[in-house]
């Protein structure tokens, strides 16, 4: 059976081309299929909407008028196709992530970049905030996708691992002698300790770590980014914990100094999280297939 859009379909090639036979050619159907369909929705609204002739039809005043709501209807769907197409091909659209602003600087930039580059037309919101933060922005619908620090305990998001990260302490000058030699970390606690504020999901996988040890922290201080955590042990205000990957410009101009510790903190990961219950856009996804595929 002939739907009813499909009807008006019919109905606006044979207004056009004032040919049943055209129109069929058109629409690749036969001539009595087209004049059926034709029938059938004269007949659904009680009104002739075309007259017939030998030389061809042509719209009756109620087709015309028929004509001139259905014919931008159908334009107006072709444009919606075509805008979903853009979409698709990503010519078009928006791509929205949270990101925490260590993370933004150090790792994300390249891919945004190279994603602007092939995408141009896409449109970036960047949603900055703790890794809790971020999850709960994911989880109302005010971004596609997160990049976070892992792990993660939420059952309702799908996590992607991109990379390793390492947590250190690092130390300047003042603490040189004191550190020369590795160190345990009941050892390290007795010094002042630099740390992320206590809901940063970093903060949070080493002070569970060292709990675990039986060993419990209390810094000296709690600050609220990464960067302020260098430039803090820089001036010999403490040890900081940080991430090495993000440190090492600090590290390699010797800045600071790493901690040698006799039992290394496990390594942990940055990844890409998503609600599993919400299909990701194509920007999204494709954003997520480059990251993956570094």
């Amino acid at each position: 059976m002939v739907g009813k859009l499909d009807l008006y379909k019919i109905f606006c090639k044979v207004g056009k081309s004032e040919s049943f036979s055209k129109a069929a050619k058109d629409l690749f159907m036969t001539q009595p299929a087209v004049s059926q369909a034709i029938m059938q929705l004269e007949k659904e609204l009680d009104t002739r909407l075309f007259n017939r002739s030998p030389k061809g039809v042509s719209l009756t005043n109620e087709g015309s008028l028929l004509f001139e709501y259905a014919n931008s209807a159908i334009n107006l769907i072709h444009v919606g196709e075509e805008k979903i197409l853009e979409f698709k091909n990503l010519t078009a659209g928006e791509l929205r992530i949270g990101v925490g602003d260590t993370i933004s600087r150090y790792f994300l930039l390249p891919y945004l970049e190279a994603f602007h580059n092939s995408y141009p037309n896409i449109k970036f919101t960047i949603v900055n905030g703790t890794t809790f933060e971020l999850c709960a922005v994911l989880k109302s619908g005010g971004v596609d996708i997160a990049i976070c620090n892992l792990p993660i305990d939420d059952s309702t998001l799908e996590l992607r691992s991109c990379f390793d990260i390492q947590d250190i302490f690092v130390y300047g000058e003042k603490f040189k002698k004191i550190l020369a030699r590795p160190i345990s970390l009941h050892e390290l606690i007795k010094l002042p300790l630099i740390f992320l504020e206590s809901k940063s999901n970093s903060r949070k996988y080493v002070e569970d770590y060292m709990l675990a040890k039986g060993i419990k922290i209390s810094p000296e201080f709690e600050l609220g980014s990464h960067d302020l955590l260098l430039e803090f042990a820089k001036i010999n205000l403490g040890i900081a914990c940080v991430t090495k990957e993000f440190s090492k410009e600090y590290l390699t101009k010797g800045l600071l100094h790493e901690v040698q510790l006799i039992e290394e903190i496990p390594k942990r990961n940055v990844g890409v999280c998503f609600l599993k219950s919400v299909p990701l856009s194509p920007a999204s996804t494709r954003f997520v297939e480059m990251v993956e595929n570094k």
